[in-house]
């Protein structure tokens, strides 16, 4: 996966200190142009995330248990995060608040941790209309 040279080598959130508060920093989030147009490069593969500086990949509405999902499991990160950082993901629900999951680490490498055999174990809730990804990175 190629993120367009407007967002690789680029931090989406950018700080500026200002002069009146020499001891803070003003934080800058990433427009809605870089995100649509990451989005735009890749239809149906990458769906916006809670964060602005995060996109994922569409989950499939429903998957037997257990089972390696048809397409790997992507997080594009759009700010700068070093290659090697490791990204847990932890999922669930209304109903169920920590669904079971395997393979959920992944490294990253040119801003995209790729999670090849992430599965859902049990009832994970992935079906129901909210899902709740947290991401940590290490």
């Amino acid at each position: 996966m190629h993120l367009p040279e407007s967002v690789n080598g680029s931090s989406p959130v950018t700080a500026t200190t200002s002069p009146e508060r020499s001891s803070s920093n003003d934080y800058i989030l990433p427009s809605e142009s870089i995100l649509n147009e990451v989005i735009a490069n890749h239809p149906n593969e990458l769906v916006k995330t809670g964060s602005p500086c995060f996109l994922c990949s569409s989950l499939p509405t429903h998957w037997r248990s257990n089972k390696t999902l048809p397409v790997a499991f992507k997080v594009v990160c759009l700010g700068e995060v070093a290659d090697g950082t490791v990204v847990t993901i932890r999922a669930g629900n209304d109903e169920n608040y920590s669904a079971e999951l395997r393979n959920a680490s992944a490294v990253i490498k040119n801003q995209v941790a790729k999670f090849n055999d992430l599965r859902f174990v049990g009832r994970s809730g992935r079906g129901k209309g909210h899902l709740f990804l947290s991401i940590f990175s290490f």
